[in-house]
């Protein structure tokens, strides 16, 4: 388990629990008033650290290396999975897992960036950013959920797109854009959510859905706060500063009617509680998926259009 600088507090508290724990056990002695006035206290102290996170220490908690990725949530969530492989031009395109599975005895298609756990999976997954192979995949996962008139899933979690030149050589620019252009006029519904960090065009390569959903602790960005504050002030040192300025946390883009719903994570973040934090995101997803199912596909495509064209509108005064 992997401890941030905001955690530490909590997990030295935690640590102290783990101790008399072991004592108790050892010498039979009766510790329990004293474990649960330390846990009543870590409840207290996870309340007041999680109830005023910065926009960078959510940033931070977006990126926790012990997060549940897209896979984590299939393997809770959705039952009969099995999945589908490859983008039938070039490569496997790994950043981005897909394939059929149910949903509460639904079928649906989902599809995720996955990033990875240990040095040899990060490398395979490219650390979770696409090349153009994985954004093709995804296209043609939801190519075919339009051809059988089957729900789409998607989780956003990616730095951002592939940089690097061999991306570029393969049409990088072309197969985002290629996907945007498709999802925009899918004949099915389509939830995306944002479950860690929603990266630029690399994440708005799945995330064009009729509902966009973001978990209490995920970041969704043009940029980086780190890429932001590069470009305006020549370093990394202004990073906070950048992240506040983007407006990146979901309770600013709720604000801002660039995504539809935050949903909850339990106390501490997802990462403390991978079982809980998929039960809450089934519900929504369940109650999402069973409102839009009962819209006919010209009104899903009409509603998806209207909620893209009205983003960025702004009063003057």
């Amino acid at each position: 388990m992997q401890v941030l600088e905001l955690e530490e507090p909590i997990f030295n508290l935690e640590q102290k629990v783990e101790e008399l724990i072991a004592l108790s056990q050892k010498d039979g002695i009766d510790l329990s008033d004293e474990i649960a006035k330390l846990r009543k206290k870590i409840k207290r102290k996870q309340r007041d650290v999680f109830a005023k996170l910065s926009s960078w220490e959510r940033t931070l908690m977006a990126r926790h290396p012990d997060r549940p990725y897209t896979k984590d949530y299939i393997d809770r969530i959705i039952t009969d999975f099995m999945e589908l492989h490859g983008e039938r031009a070039f490569s496997e395109g790994p950043s981005i897992v897909g394939g059929i599975g149910k949903l509460d005895g639904r079928p649906v298609v989902v599809i995720g960036h996955q990033k990875g756990r240990d040095t040899k999976e990060k490398l395979y997954r490219n650390f979770g950013m696409p090349m153009p192979d994985g954004f093709r995949k995804a296209l043609r996962l939801m190519k075919f959920a339009a051809k059988f008139k089957k729900p789409i899933i998607a989780f956003m979690d990616t730095p951002g797109a592939f940089p690097g030149i061999e991306a570029e050589e393969r049409g990088q620019a072309g197969a985002i854009a290629e996907n945007l252009k498709e999802m925009a006029l899918l004949p099915v519904p389509m939830i995306s959510v944002v479950i860690g960090e929603g990266g630029s065009g690399g994440a708005l390569a799945i995330g064009m859905g009729n509902r966009v959903l973001m978990l209490e602790n995920a970041v969704y960005s043009v940029i980086s706060p780190e890429g932001c504050a590069a470009i305006l002030w020549g370093g990394n040192e202004k990073m906070k500063e950048a992240a506040e300025a983007l407006s990146i946390t979901a309770q600013n883009l709720k604000q801002f009617r660039i995504i539809d719903e935050i949903i909850k994570e339990p106390l501490g973040g997802a990462h403390k509680d991978y079982d809980r934090t998929a039960s809450i995101l089934r519900r929504v997803l369940r109650r999402n998926l069973n409102e839009l199912c009962a819209m006919s596909p010209e009104d899903l495509i009409n509603q998806r259009l209207q909620k893209y064209r009205v983003i960025g509108e702004f009063v003057e005064m």
